[in-house]
């Protein structure tokens, strides 16, 4: 949510930032209609100090024995008259608050100009493309001729965009995600958290997913939404908390399954695993002071690029354009894996420093020590990483030949022994 006040006071600041993201400027129908709700909160406090008045004339007339009636007419119209302007202003606020709600995060001065992902900018690389004596297969192709993903199964269960793994896939699929969360808590402090796959819609409006991407979503029949990532219930811990400044910053881990509509995708990334309805994600979280975020972006940045470079996935980093930033986001590195059978980077993790735009839709609140006044924390959410895309890239960059897939040497431990994926017998 963007601070109203700050809109009052910079309107063509404000109008640069949503041209930034291509949008037209907002400002003069945001000022008009604060403008609108101030004057009729001012016009009702005025009314009730008249009335006001008028109450403590009556008691003194009452009490001398004097007539009052033409003093309680006026008091009861004017009540009639507030309950109006209050309903007015209740109506242009909910206008107002609903607009709001509905422009995106402004980005930070570092992000690159730009509409789209074409004005992406890359910051470095790590690790060479894999290079293969043979043709490489694509994800999909390597998984279903081991006999160990199946596509046709996961549409007769559930339609389009589902898969069932099974075997030696299965199991790799959790030691990708056992590994990322041993890394995380053991390394860099973070506190794994497990939380409900299902939320209340205040909490998808806290993170932003609500009301602009309401199709993105899947809504259940109680009106509840299941969660597209961890962020959305992390996030939340502390929605309308105060939190000590000296505890922070807060760093949050989830291992959950995600579920997104992907109502904008229609024709993209149809085949195997790169886009599903459902899909595992490790998820990290920060909640900080305005101090803080900025060095916690780079360090939640490294801890992703620490789970490819021990993987030895090759990868390189974006600083993503202002026009293809998420919602909530000021600014946002992405982190694209290379997938040898795309013969492409394709996006594993996606790390942003939200700034305040989250906590003031949460009322989530910072408190110096020692002092009564509090401020908006900061919050940072990004992928530690996807899970099934670090499936597909390992898949598709330690394939062999002959078709097996040797395991990385990290996830050994998690693997049962187990060095080399093979057909199914």
């Amino acid at each position: 949510m963007h601070d109203i006040a700050w809109i009052r006071e910079n309107p063509e600041a404000f109008d640069a930032a949503c041209a930034k993201r291509g949008l037209e400027a907002q400002s003069s129908e945001i000022l008009a209609l604060d403008h609108s709700v101030r004057q009729a909160k001012t016009s009702v406090q005025e009314l009730q100090q008249r009335r006001n008045e008028l109450s403590k004339q009556i008691g003194q007339a009452k009490a001398k024995g004097d007539d009052a009636e033409e003093a309680m007419a006026e008091v009861a119209a004017l009540k009639d008259e507030m309950a109006g302007l209050e309903e007015r202003e209740t109506s242009i606020a909910q206008v107002l608050n609903d607009l709001l709600a509905g422009i995106p995060n402004c980005v930070d001065d570092e992000a690159p100009e730009g509409l789209d992902e074409a004005d992406n900018v890359e910051i470095r690389r790590w690790g060479e493309p894999t290079i293969f004596a043979f043709d490489p297969k694509d994800h999909s192709d390597l998984g279903t001729d081991l006999g160990l993903m199946d596509f046709d199964l996961g549409a007769e269960l559930s339609g389009a965009r589902f898969v069932v793994l099974t075997g030696a896939l299965a199991r790799l699929e959790k030691a990708l995600a056992l590994f990322m969360l041993d890394v995380h808590t053991q390394e860099f402090g973070y506190t794994e958290v497990s939380t409900p796959l299902l939320v209340r819609p205040e909490v998808a409006y806290g993170t932003g997913n609500l009301p602009k991407f309401a199709d993105d979503l899947f809504q259940t029949t109680d009106g509840r939404y299941l969660i597209p990532t961890a962020e959305m219930t992390l996030t939340n811990l502390v929605r309308e908390k105060i939190v000590e400044e000296e505890t922070l910053p807060k760093r949050l881990t989830a291992f959950t399954p995600c579920f997104r509509s992907e109502a904008g995708s229609a024709g993209r990334d149809t085949k195997g695993m790169i886009r599903q309805h459902q899909f595992w994600k490790v998820e990290l979280v920060s909640i900080t002071t305005p101090e803080q975020s900025e060095e916690e972006h780079q360090r939640m940045t490294s801890a992703a690029e620490t789970i490819l470079q021990r993987l030895k996935l090759p990868y390189r980093v974006m600083n993503l354009a202002a026009g293809d930033i998420g919602f909530s986001g000021r600014r946002t590195y992405d982190l694209e894996v290379w997938l040898p059978g795309q013969d492409a980077y394709r996006e594993i993790s996606s790390c942003s420093n939200c700034g305040d735009f989250q906590a003031r839709r949460m009322r989530a609140r910072c408190r110096p020590k020692g002092e009564k006044k509090t401020r908006f924390v900061h919050t940072l959410n990004g992928s530690g990483i996807a899970v099934g895309r670090a499936l597909v890239a390992v898949l598709e960059n330690y394939q062999q030949e002959d078709g097996s897939i040797l395991i990385p040497d990290v996830l050994a431990p998690y693997m049962q022994g187990l060095n080399r994926i093979e057909k199914a017998a």
